[in-house]
């Protein structure tokens, strides 16, 4: 049995080391980037990697991050992500956005925090690390 793999797309990350998964919302001004920024911060902020220099040809400098963000379909037009890769110190990162996330009502709407609507706006992240 053979495969095609002319049209397959080669990986980002061909050797994975570790994956991680968080989430981080936004409960006041309805900004989707607000929330994915945390949502990254929550995959990885209490890693530490060490060996990457004798792990991975290269160091860090060569590490590759596949990060999934899952945003509700109607926040995703405001996104940054030049904001969310800034999470990360090192590495090449690499962005597929998917519909998901949550909408849940903060239960209050206050102008003075930038509210548009009573709007949480919930982002689910999975941070691929590898080379």
């Amino acid at each position: 049995m053979s495969s095609e793999s002319s049209n397959v797309e080669k990986p980002h990350c061909e050797h994975v080391l570790f994956v991680e998964c968080g989430f981080g919302n936004d409960s006041h001004g309805q900004i989707p980037t607000k929330a994915a920024v945390r949502a990254c911060r929550n995959a990885i902020e209490f890693n530490s990697i060490p060996s990457i220099n004798r792990l991975v040809p290269g160091g860090y400098d060569a590490l590759k991050l596949d990060i999934i963000l899952a945003i509700p379909p109607k926040y995703q037009a405001g996104l940054d992500l030049e904001a969310v890769a800034k999470v990360f110190p090192y590495g090449e990162t690499k962005f597929t956005i998917q519909d998901g996330g949550m909408v849940a009502p903060s239960g209050i709407a206050i102008d003075s925090l930038g509210d548009k609507n009573d709007d949480m706006v919930v982002v689910c992240c999975s941070v691929t690390v590898g080379y």
